[in-house]
């Protein structure tokens, strides 16, 4: 199992006290040289961002070890939320960060009759209970931090009359709720998780993989640990909610004969900002129609994201660089965006699109005639090639890149004004055409023909440069313009707002449907990715088709949400 190769520098890594910690122990020859972690998603919705940085923590904390592996496991327990859309969706996302888990898939339902096995034998250990109480009596029972846990009157059933019971439950002879299977720990614990957990719930509902073999299902606190101890992990990576549930963990794995014993680790969980980190408020984002689906570009998913036309290193040097800490905090997205911004430029080619065209005439042009100009994918680096450009008579500019009464310094194209065609030529503006509404529709110029090149022959400076597409080339397409789903740094101000999907960004999305792109652009297949130039980096859209290019902006050149804030 190899990681993948990113140029990104290690200082410019944070900490990574996992890391330190694994590195460790090996040169101690802990668990006899082989890390084993897992990566373990209920699959119940799509990945997201945050998931990106614990499946980068757990392959290549395996990879520490020159044995080491890390396993995909689905933590399939709960029936009613599972489908087998989010299975292959995380299998996917993991392929697609650059990670290969090999022949170690394994799913928790894998476990179910050795995890009901395991039980049976703690009920015969009187280590655990049937209790026919409900769940609200089951809650009041067990008290909280200011009130102590009470025994309840099913604690101190016969191990014959808990088995009995716990065999009828799996045969499917009582009602849902009826019935429970309970750990016996300590009700007097001080530590709530302690107080005689939940291992089994009846629900009769058919399971994604199982169908309807099961009526009962492990609870996560039993059947998580159980499965890491089953696959012989050592090291359990979770994140800090999950540290109050330590002690339970090691209740369960310590009460059987396990070799090795797996170990809990917690880290600080990614928290973003501009960005909700939660699937239950992801799903809401998609059922109530605020986003075209799970993988809609503007979505933290992974999917998303690659749909946005992020990249695989970015994502992986994004983890690297911000480390892995045992405190929560809020890292700011533009971290993010910068390593998006790097990768892309470093592996996107150069091409033209005019997304609010207006046409240019360029009346000393001879009319029928093209110029065939070379111009290169990325002017720093040869290795990209170079692709064909024809200057014609007529050519689109951006609408924006033209003001009939400039400010000052203004270096774009005005009435009287010359600038330079990228790669083709200098060109002065005459004369403005308006419709009979006042709106501008053209603009009559004229070209130098001794700057065929875009330099002028008698070495006088041209500051403006425009980016242009030629009228008689150019491809009619789609360009959806993203930003940032939320404007807002925190979205949920609070942990129970309710009211986040108030702090969508109104313009998060734009959609142009008559851009002018270079012909090339419509041949590229879906998730190439390309800069526009001056305009930002796009992708081609799953949408997209040769007879009608679809892209989406990725990310514009600059942070333009920095300038915001300054200026604020």
């Amino acid at each position: 199992m190899k990681a993948p190769k990113d140029n990104a520098a290690s200082q410019e890594n944070a900490p990574n006290f996992i890391h330190e910690l694994v590195k460790r122990e090996a040169q101690e020859g802990m668990y006899g040289g082989v890390i084993v972690t897992r990566f373990p998603p209920e699959p119940n919705g799509y990945l997201h961002i945050g998931h990106a940085k614990s499946i980068c923590l757990n392959f290549t904390t395996a990879q520490i070890s020159d044995r080491g592996r890390c396993h995909l496991r689905f933590d399939d327990t709960n029936p009613e939320a599972e489908d087998t859309e989010y299975v292959e969706s995380i299998r996917e996302d993991v392929r697609w960060l650059g990670f290969d888990w090999g022949s170690h898939e394994y799913f928790a339902s894998d476990y179910f009759e050795r995890l009901y096995e395991c039980a049976v034998d703690l009920i015969r250990r009187g280590l655990a209970y049937v209790d026919s109480q409900s769940l609200e009596e089951i809650r009041a029972g067990r008290g909280d931090f200011y009130k102590p846990g009470v025994n309840g009157p099913f604690r101190e059933r016969s191990v014959e009359e808990n088995l009995d019971l716990f065999s009828r439950m799996r045969g499917g002879e009582f009602d849902e709720g009826a019935h429970v299977l309970r750990a016996k720990i300590d009700m007097a614990s001080k530590d709530v998780n302690l107080r005689d957990p939940l291992m089994y719930r009846i629900r009769k509902v058919s399971h994604h993989r199982t169908g309807d073999d099961w009526c009962i299902y492990p609870m996560y606190d039993y059947a998580h640990p159980m499965s890491d101890a089953f696959e012989g992990i050592t090291h359990s990576i979770c994140t800090l909610e999950f540290a109050h549930h330590n002690p339970l963990y090691q209740w369960f794995v310590s009460h059987f004969d396990f070799d090795p014993i797996p170990r809990q680790i917690e880290f600080a969980r990614l928290n973003l900002t501009f960005t909700v980190m939660s699937k239950r408020l992801l799903k809401r984002l998609v059922e109530q129609g605020h986003v075209s689906g799970w993988d809609d570009p503007r979505m933290p998913t992974i999917a998303g994201m690659r749909r946005r036309g992020y990249t695989p290193a970015a994502l992986r040097r994004f983890a690297e660089r911000i480390g892995v800490s045992r405190r929560d905090g809020i890292v700011d997205v533009g971290l993010l965006e910068h390593a998006l911004r790097e990768d892309l430029n470093a592996t996107s080619p150069r091409t033209m699109a005019v997304l609010r065209p207006l046409k240019l005439v360029i009346e000393n042009f001879p009319d029928g005639e093209e110029i065939e100009l070379d111009a290169p994918y990325n002017p720093s680096d040869p290795s990209f090639g170079s692709r064909k450009l024809h200057l014609t008579r007529k050519v689109y500019i951006e609408r924006d890149d033209f003001m009939e009464q400039p400010m000052k310094k203004w270096f774009r194209l005005a009435p009287g004004k010359e600038v330079r065609l990228r790669y083709a030529a200098l060109v002065v503006c005459n004369r403005v055409v308006k419709n009979d509404a006042g709106d501008i529709v053209e603009l009559r110029c004229t070209w130098d023909p001794a700057s065929k090149g875009g330099n002028a022959a008698d070495g006088r400076k041209v500051r403006g440069t425009i980016h242009w597409v030629s009228a008689a080339h150019a491809v009619d397409g789609e360009v959806r313009l993203y930003d940032r789903l939320f404007n807002e740094e925190n979205p949920l101000d609070d942990a129970h707002d309710a009211d986040f999907t108030k702090r969508i960004n109104p313009t998060s999305l734009e959609v142009i449907d008559d851009a002018k792109l270079e012909p090339g652009l419509a041949v590229r297949a879906p998730e190439e990715r390309v800069q526009f130039e001056r305009l930002g980096y796009f992708v081609v859209d799953p949408d997209s088709t040769l007879e009608r290019p679809v892209y989406n902006r990725t990310i514009q050149l600059k942070d333009s949400w920095a300038k915001l804030a300054k200026k604020a």
